[in-house]
């Protein structure tokens, strides 16, 4: 069993890229700037070094502001934080992908990003408009470019020591599986829906054996029905190891070898999101063999476009 004290501080190491990424990571999908910016500094005050961000959540400079701010004053060191980007579906073609990552880099105002992903499998029309449709109000997908394609381009990257670690996101086994085959540079992370309701142990123990890690998104359910932290065996789990059942689901995925994101702009779920703890191998045994619930919370994995995020226009 992982020691109590150190299990938030966890570091997972990667295949390739910059050593290691924190299990615990900070998702920074939030709609309003002025809460993005704050909630970035209270991650980084509570603790968390590890933070998710993406073009397509349409926040990158108000992160960067954090960011800024908190290497100025002294709050922490750049090389202690470990920032992950995504590069979203309208940038696949391979010769948009490298002014797509540096429009992010320097939008986050830093000199070297530690992992980029490709943010989903599917590519769209490309262009400026980040969630193309037809007059029918359909996706407008893009034939032209293959998953392999924008993957060499990340590769591409890799080699002229822009960033770190690359990797995939909400892709499925099947998929993975092919990049794996065909790549130069393999994934060195895979960000996932997973939760006690989507364990992916399938998906989990691939990553194991390539050396990926997974990097699990929506950890708590997203607060959807049915609710993942109302589960029975999670909040029996909390109160005989006196956490709230957010810090067992959030323990859980630590100790079963995965990194997490988690999202609040509360300073006090905050806090308590980052102060896990180690549980016990019993209450590590419940939640594989008696939790029965199976559901995905985000569509994404087949359409690429994201159910998480508000359809707000600029």
């Amino acid at each position: 069993m992982e020691s109590p004290d150190t299990l938030r501080l966890k570091k997972i190491p990667l295949v390739h890229g910059t050593g290691s990424m924190p299990a615990v990571g900070f998702g920074t999908l939030i709609p309003d700037p002025v809460a993005t910016k704050q909630a970035v500094k209270a991650a980084l005050a509570a603790g968390f070094r590890h933070f998710d961000c993406a073009e397509r959540y349409r926040n990158e400079e108000v992160i960067g502001d954090a960011f800024r701010e908190a290497f100025s004053d002294g709050t922490v060191r750049r090389e202690d934080v470990f920032i992950t980007t995504k590069l979203w579906n309208t940038n696949h073609r391979p010769e948009r992908v490298k002014a797509a990552f540096e429009a992010s880099r320097r939008r986050l105002q830093v000199d070297f990003i530690d992992a980029y992903l490709i943010h989903t499998p599917f590519a769209f029309q490309p262009g400026d408009n980040q969630d193309p449709r037809d007059v029918e109000g359909n996706v407008i997908y893009d034939n032209g470019v293959r998953l392999i394609d924008t993957w060499r381009a990340l590769e591409q990257l890799v080699d002229e020591g822009r960033c770190g670690a690359i990797g995939l996101s909400d892709v499925s086994l099947d998929t993975l599986k092919e990049i794996v085959s065909e790549a130069r540079i393999k994934p060195a992370v895979i960000q996932v829906e997973s939760h006690p309701y989507l364990p992916e142990w399938e998906l989990l123990e691939y990553c194991h054996q390539q050396g990926i890690v997974l990097l699990a998104f929506a950890a708590l359910g997203h607060a959807m029905e049915p609710r993942v932290l109302e589960d029975p065996v999670i909040t029996s789990i909390a109160e005989s190891v006196h956490k709230t059942p957010a810090q067992v689901a959030l323990a859980w995925a630590v100790q079963r070898g995965t990194a997490f994101l988690t999202t609040s702009v509360t300073p006090s779920r905050i806090q308590e999101n980052f102060d896990i703890s180690a549980l016990p191998e019993e209450a590590m045994r419940r939640i594989r063999n008696e939790i029965s619930t199976n559901v995905r919370f985000n569509g994404v994995v087949s359409t690429g476009v994201p159910g998480f995020i508000p359809r707000v226009e600029k």
